[in-house]
């Protein structure tokens, strides 16, 4: 296959260069009044494969608010915890709304149609929150040892700032507990979820700690098993139907990878038995996925013959 042929290193570069002016076609994240601080042409591309191979092209070591990128640990996390019986409470279909829809959550009682959408998310906030005494540091030191490094940490201006803009989550979370599907209260679930979207990593730091899903559940570099290779699989079939909100159909046919994107710009794709891939570029499109992101991933997932669907 060419992905072993090719120096990653110059690819990645010469991808990145050829973006160099495509952040002009999107729009920084302003909602979150944090976010909308950051630089638009800022721009990063890392690499890491499960045979311990690291690149990576511009801000790539930059750290990044991963918002919604966060919602991948939190739902291995809660797999982990509580395992099948988490399928009863939120399901794993394509929602086909905004990732913020209330009315799909009232039509539907309560359950959201999946974990990455921000109903279904909140939800595993609230297994977690449930389920771990301290579960905002536990959700942190989970992260830290997956990255393997201690110094990743929570912005807290991020935090605040989605505390006081929240409002619409704080909705879905009380719909919820009105469905009975949430067992925290909803002040704890919701500062939950705030604190692990306001975690900050970079490219590179991300490629890295997710590389167990390409692996079948274990960390390459440690050899620790992270998830069952079965809840690995699951993982990444609801990365790829659902992971990039309203164009994840997009994404799986222009792309063809388990992918997860988040409003700080931030994008990740599993390649099963390969590695794992992060781009970053603050810049988002009408679907709220990075306008750069996106084709960087298409570009890249092309160059090196990396789709799941080759």
């Amino acid at each position: 296959m060419k992905k072993n042929t090719i120096d990653l290193q110059e690819k990645l570069q010469e991808l990145l260069l050829a973006e160099r002016n495509n952040y002009l076609q999107g729009k920084v994240a302003d909602y979150i009044p944090a976010l909308a601080n950051v630089k638009p042409d800022l721009m990063g591309i890392s690499v890491a494969t499960i045979d311990g191979k690291i690149a990576g092209a511009g801000d790539y070591q930059q750290p990044f608010s991963i918002q919604s990128i966060s919602k991948v640990f939190g739902l291995v996390m809660a797999m982990n915890r509580i395992g099948d019986p988490l399928w009863q409470r939120v399901r794993m279909e394509p929602s086909g709304q905004p990732f913020n829809s209330i009315i799909q959550l009232e039509w539907e009682k309560g359950i959201p149609r999946n974990p990455v959408i921000n109903a279904g998310a909140i939800l595993i906030s609230d297994v977690l929150t449930s389920h771990f005494s301290a579960s905002k540091l536990a959700f942190l030191t989970f992260v830290r040892k997956l990255a393997g490094n201690d110094n990743i940490h929570v912005d807290n201006q991020v935090y605040l700032s989605e505390l006081k803009h929240g409002n619409l989550n704080a909705a879905l979370a009380y719909l919820m507990k009105s469905f009975g599907n949430i067992e925290a209260e909803v002040p704890d679930v919701l500062s939950h979820y705030f604190t692990q979207c306001s975690i900050v990593m970079s490219c590179q730091q991300l490629a890295t700690s997710l590389l167990f899903l390409a692996n079948k559940g274990i960390d390459p570099r440690s050899q620790k098993r992270i998830c069952s290779a079965r809840d690995a699989h699951k993982v990444n079939a609801i990365l790829s139907t659902s992971g990039m909100y309203d164009q994840s159909g997009e994404f799986a046919f222009s792309v063809g990878l388990p992918a997860k994107s988040g409003v700080g710009g931030g994008v990740i794709a599993v390649v099963p038995g390969y590695g794992v891939i992060c781009t970053w570029s603050p810049p988002l499109n009408s679907f709220g996925n990075s306008t750069v992101g996106m084709n960087l991933m298409a570009n890249i997932t092309e160059e090196l013959a990396l789709s799941i669907y080759h």
